[in-house]
């Protein structure tokens, strides 16, 4: 398919055909959901592959029954892990480094390697620790003060940064249905569902939240509910 095919044909499917899906094929559309544009490079995802049947029919529960769980041939759980990001700032430094020994001139790595130490080694430490609130708080007193002289990113809270994780896991879920478009299967993006009995079944750690669950096969007759409806473009575009 094109570009534009794909889009197209990518829609929202509530009811699979009784057809098996090849596992390798959605495990290739979630390496190409890693290729997502996401925040700092952190990555803070993880992508759970449900092909179990028993877990399947668990996760059908879990989402509340509806036909486009229980119907699914496979389900992909996409998952947030803001309590990596120490782990990330480490990764991500190492991999820099060898980005800058490798494509900088001399003359330049030195000052690239020391910025890209603070950036993984004191800023994002800073944005993206934890505390009851209270670091984003301390965040938030500081950002409004530098504010007052130069501009600068206002939304630093816990909540924020919640947010932050969420919108780049999301890139990676829209990544991975444009995917699965072009190789001629379907999803189905779901956000109705029990995030607690969900975090039960895959045994996540307290610190895992769920972004969305995308259910997956091949749309069955009646699965596509009707004629894509959008509000008009002229709405929703604005030229400035």
């Amino acid at each position: 398919m094109t570009f534009e095919e794909t889009v197209t044909h990518r829609r929202s499917v509530r009811n699979f055909k009784d057809e098996a899906i090849d596992e390798a094929i959605v495990r290739q559309c979630l390496e190409m959901a890693t290729l997502a544009p996401n925040s700092s490079n952190m990555q803070l995802w993880e992508f759970y592959h449900i092909t179990n049947s028993e877990t399947l029919q668990k996760l059908s529960v879990a989402c509340l029954g509806q036909q486009a769980a229980t119907t699914a041939q496979q389900l992909v759980v996409f998952v947030t892990r803001q309590d990596l990001h120490r782990k990330r700032e480490r990764t991500m430094l190492k991999l820099e480094t060898i980005n800058i020994q490798k494509n900088s001139p001399k003359e330049k790595q030195e000052a690239r390697l020391k910025r890209w130490q603070v950036y993984y080694g004191k800023v994002m430490p800073f944005l993206y620790t934890r505390f009851f609130g209270v670091f984003g708080l301390i965040r938030k007193i500081m950002v409004n003060i530098v504010g007052l002289f130069r501009p600068i990113v206002y939304q630093v809270s816990e909540g924020d940064m919640k947010v932050v994780v969420h919108k780049t896991c999301a890139l990676a879920a829209q990544t991975f249905m444009l995917a699965m478009s072009s190789k001629g299967y379907d999803t189905c993006p779901m956000e109705g569902f029990d995030s607690k009995r969900v975090k039960r079944i895959l045994n996540l750690p307290y610190g895992a939240q769920i972004n969305m669950i995308v259910s997956c096969g091949i749309r069955a007759e009646g699965g596509v509910w009707g004629d894509r409806m959008r509000i008009p473009f002229d709405e929703a575009y604005k030229r400035v």
